[in-house]
């Protein structure tokens, strides 16, 4: 009996053993295996994982691999992406020859990996295997020794993500061309829009294209990274390079730590590297390409710079002038620049044209670019001369002073100022350069100018004097006339003391040269308080200087509200104050400079519109909430701005958003949230109808400005300039009533169809319509707004937008301005 009851236990103890050996993982799959939905192929050291998955809210089945020691399900290959499977019914098989195929429930083939091999010999197999760097290959190996021969490697075709190990590029033999390609949305993996490919046309260079269009450009490997991103030297977690021979070119990207990370071309996009950080078990950005509008390609046009530094972005290289000046001072800069002089080669004295050395630059587009690398410097600088249609020459490599030759043989395209090594050489007329055949021209023509200079800066200087004396008088008749904005030494002291901390004091003498003496080429923006100026601190730090002028509305008590209020202010979505100035009548405030301007410079222009995206624009919305929350809540002083609006929003590197201008700022201790004045202060088509009306401010006058914000975001148009068709409505109205008929998305701006994501931009406006009800107790506060924006609940009904004048309600009658300067009265009517 106990031998019967043996037995049994035997069978059911097989019967187990073969059903978990049919379910557990593996890291090897032999000819005519097969892997059906729900088992996985799992990497040898358990790092990734293969089989059929479905990508966020997608149903649909795909074959893939992801991590596996990963909390989160990071896909970096689909192998069916787009000839997806609607069930569970799907199979992975290798066959006796080497084909990969994907079968349906029907026993079609969806998906083949075309890889086929004769088998010439007995003692060889066929076997697929997952590999710990993520790599599926299929190789045909050898039963008796460790001989292998690849067949297949999903390393040859790339998805949208690349992995340390492999190739970008070309193999020529095969005729394979290895590239990212977006997914189309979080759900769905299919080829999207955007794809980053290797050009080998000329010099190689990564192209990230749109479909046909050509959006960025990476430049060319100069030996210590991009052109136009370096690399090598400036992190310590991975390293990249290129390969060229008769077989293959290609980059290489290879790690250099053992840090889990990755490079993604976002369905956006953008094309990231992400580093997997242990300790907060989530994936960060470590960089970013594209990094700013500079990087769009050919923004400034033929033989144009782009610096983000400058205001605006565009300038012509030296000898060069804009080729259409209307269209440049329009912002339209894509007509590019030509020549002031024509070259001497035109005229057939090709040794008589130099070349003037332009440092530090992304070279430009070098797809019809010629190249040799093993010419010296030198030795390219004679060939580029010897030939009249040579435009330009460079070092192919930069380091140990610059090897190889690049030259270039047409107009100059898609040049920006980087932070690099790189130096090119352009063709020049010679007698523009000194030292050159025909300098002595110049050099004539210069002793004349400068002794004219001298005799009538003489002149000038003697009239400038009497000029400074005469408006010394009319400054000082005018300063009593509006209130005296010297201070005096007591009150200057007390303010040092009591309020500026740890706030650094300019000299005047310090802002005036770091500004050029506020040189009108140095302005950068202009606003109520003054004029805005970009200036340079002995150090090389950039700021921003902000004076106030005689002729402003304000004056010594909105600048000590402004030091008061942001001095003690620390946020990543507010301005950073780093000085003051204050020296007789000169009131200055010192900011940290932000070289992408303001938010207003790119929603209501045709032109710059196009470089703010749907994801861009979501996140400036949703750093906007933040920085306004923390004001309201969560800072040591809590303040109301009141001066909310597009101009004070600006942007830094990775177009963040920032609020600036705390001018007309108010704080309120604990629950003393609402008060009243009879002056009221603020911008045209921002401010809320209560305070508009009975100059009574509060937290909801905020979150109405907000509200603006956010639909003027969404649509482009500004709320006190909105006409549509016959209807009166301003932008509120507008927004409402496509609400009402279930038409909101008609709002979104036309160059936002193609980025926009639906359900946020609904939402979003949704938020937006609750923010500019007419009755402030119906408005949410700041931190209701931040958790509608991110989360995915049933949100409230809004009720009637102030101002819309579909419905009767009371309104402002009377605007002492429809401009963006201070609303100093208001009445009802």
């Amino acid at each position: 009996m106990e031998k019967k009851y043996t037995h049994v236990l035997f069978l059911l103890n097989m019967i187990l053993l073969l059903s978990y050996s049919n379910c557990i993982a593996q890291d090897v799959v032999y000819a005519n295996q097969e892997i059906k939905d729900g088992s996985f192929l799992v990497s040898k050291g358990g790092m990734f994982e293969s089989g059929f998955f479905s990508p966020g809210k997608s149903k649909n089945r795909y074959l893939g691999i992801w991590y596996k020691k990963i909390s989160n399900h990071t896909v970096v290959w689909v192998a069916n992406k787009d000839t997806p499977i609607t069930d569970g019914s799907g199979v992975l098989k290798l066959s006796r020859d080497g084909n990969l195929m994907i079968l349906n429930g029907e026993n079609y083939v969806v998906w083949s990996s075309n890889s086929t091999l004769s088998v010439g010999s007995t003692n060889m197999v066929v076997v697929m295997e997952l590999l710990d760097n993520g790599n599926l290959v299929v190789w045909n190996k050898s039963e008796s020794s460790t001989d292998r021969r690849l067949i297949w490697q999903s390393f040859d075709y790339p998805g949208d993500t690349l992995l340390p190990g492999m190739k970008f590029g070309r193999d020529l033999e095969r005729g394979l061309h290895r590239m990212l390609t977006s997914w189309k949305s979080p759900d769905d993996p299919s080829t999207g829009e955007y794809n980053d490919r290797l050009d080998t046309n000329g010099y190689p260079q990564t192209l990230r294209w749109r479909g046909e269009v050509l959006l960025a450009r990476l430049g060319p490997w100069n030996g210590l990274g991009f052109s136009g991103f370096p690399i090598e030297g400036a992190n310590g977690i991975y390293s990249a390079g290129i390969v060229i021979n008769d077989k293959e070119i290609y980059q290489l990207y290879e790690s250099k730590r053992s840090v889990v990370q990755r490079i993604v071309l976002t369905w956006e996009g953008k094309t990231q590297f992400f580093v997997w950080i242990e300790r907060i078990q989530d994936w960060i950005v470590y960089s970013n390409v594209p990094m700013d509008i500079c990087d769009s390609f050919s923004l400034c046009g033929p033989y144009g710079i782009c610096s983000i530094n400058n205001h605006p972005p565009c300038t012509c290289m030296q000898g060069f002038e804009p080729k259409n000046q209307e269209e440049w001072d329009a912002s339209d800069w894509v007509s590019g620049c030509i020549r002031i002089k024509p070259l001497n080669c035109e005229s057939g004295n090709v040794i008589e044209d130099g070349f003037r050395k332009l440092k530090g630059v992304k070279v430009p587009d070098t797809r019809r670019a010629w190249h040799n690398v093993s010419m010296t410097l030198e030795e390219c600088k004679t060939t580029c001369q010897s030939k009249c249609s040579c435009t330009a020459y460079a070092s192919v490599d930069i380091r140990n002073g610059g090897s190889g030759c690049l030259l270039w043989f047409d107009e100059l395209i898609d040049t920006r100022e980087y932070d690099a090594n790189q130096d090119i050489y352009i063709r020049t007329n010679a007698p523009e350069l000194e030292g050159l055949p025909g300098s002595w021209f110049k050099f004539t023509k210069r002793k004349i100018t400068i002794i004219v200079l001298v005799l009538t800066s003489s002149a000038l200087t003697l009239a400038y004097a009497t000029a400074c004396v005469c408006r010394n008088i009319i400054k000082r008749r005018h300063m009593k006339r509006r209130g005296n904005r010297y201070m005096p030494d007591e009150q200057k002291t007390n303010l040092q003391m009591e309020v500026l901390g740890d706030l650094q004091c300019f000299s005047l003498f310090e802002v005036a040269k770091a500004t050029c003496n506020f040189n009108t080429s140095n302005k950068i923006g202009e606003g109520g308080f003054g004029l805005v100026y970009k200036g340079v601190l002995e150090n090389g730090r950039e700021i921003a200087v902000k004076r106030l002028s005689e002729t402003s509305q304000q004056g010594l008590d909105e600048f000590m509200n402004e030091v008061i209020c942001i001095a003690k202010l620390q946020h990543r979505n507010l301005v950073k104050l780093i000085g003051y100035c204050i020296h007789k009548s000169e009131l200055i405030l010192i900011y940290e400079y932000l070289p992408n301007k303001s938010l207003d410079f790119y929603l209501f222009d045709g032109t710059t519109s196009v470089m703010l995206d749907w994801p861009q624009r979501f996140n400036i919305i949703h750093g906007m909430a933040r920085g306004i929350l923390y004001l309201h809540q969560d800072s040591r002083l809590q303040i109301i701005h009141r001066d909310l609006k597009a101009s004070n929003i600006l942007l830094d590197n990775d177009m963040n958003p920032k609020i600036s201008d705390f001018g007309l700022a108010r704080n309120f201790v604990g629950h003393d949230t609402t008060t009243k004045t009879k002056k009221v202060v603020g911008t045209y088509g921002y401010i809320s109808p209560e305070y508009a009306v009975h100059g009574r401010f509060s937290i909801k006058s905020d979150v109405f400005s907000f509200g603006v914000l956010v639909l003027e975001i969404i649509s482009g148009k500004r709320n006190r300039e909105f006409v549509h068709g016959d209807q009166k409505d301003n932008l509120l109205g507008h927004a409402w009533r496509l609400y009402k008929e279930g038409r909101s998305i008609e709002l979104v701006n036309g160059t936002l169809q193609a980025s926009c994501v639906a359900s946020e931009v609904l939402r979003s406006i949704h938020v937006a319509l609750l923010c500019v009800q007419h009755h402030a107790e119906d408005r949410p506060t700041m931190l209701s707004v931040v958790l509608m924006l991110v989360s995915e609940g049933v949100l409230p009904q809004p009720k009637q937008p102030a101002f819309f004048t579909g419905e009767t309600h009371s309104e402002v009658q009377s605007l002492s301005s429809i401009n963006d300067y201070t609303i100093t009265h208001m009445v009802a009517r």
